[in-house]
């Protein structure tokens, strides 16, 4: 378990950055505490300062995982999020879009057909949620 390289935190900050924009920082400064990233095994880890000292106890050898694993990096060092980092990026998400179809039929339909076909940031939905039926 180690700190991020720059080059390995620029590669994390920009996929996090594609779906949460600026914020960021919101995850790492937290109201609970402060949380940072860290590698092990070529898996990027979240986790509180406080687990990491917990865990700074641990040899590496045996340390199997630790805190919540956001994602990992490839043998060409691109770095791919996990369906694990879901539950903390999903408050912090850029907008939404309005299903064209239902979820049994998304399992069913072609590649090419349209799932949905309207996306919006959340600025757009407050402002026209007034006229939304």
């Amino acid at each position: 378990m180690r700190p991020l390289t720059e080059a390995e935190t620029r590669a994390v900050f920009e996929k996090l950055g594609k779906y949460i924009g600026e914020n960021i920082q919101l995850l790492v400064e937290r109201p609970d505490g402060t949380y940072c990233f860290r590698l092990h095994r070529d898996r990027v880890y979240y986790a509180s300062e406080k687990l990491l000292k917990a865990a700074a106890s641990v040899p590496r050898e045996s340390l199997v995982a630790l805190g919540t694993c956001f994602g990992k990096f490839t043998k060409t060092q691109k770095f791919r999020l996990s369906v694990t980092a879901l539950d903390f990026l999903a408050p912090y998400a850029k907008g939404f879009g309005v299903a064209a179809k239902s979820t049994q039929d998304c399992r069913k339909v072609d590649p090419m057909a349209i799932v949905v076909f309207h996306q919006a940031d959340v600025g757009e939905y407050v402002r026209s949620e007034d006229t939304l039926t």
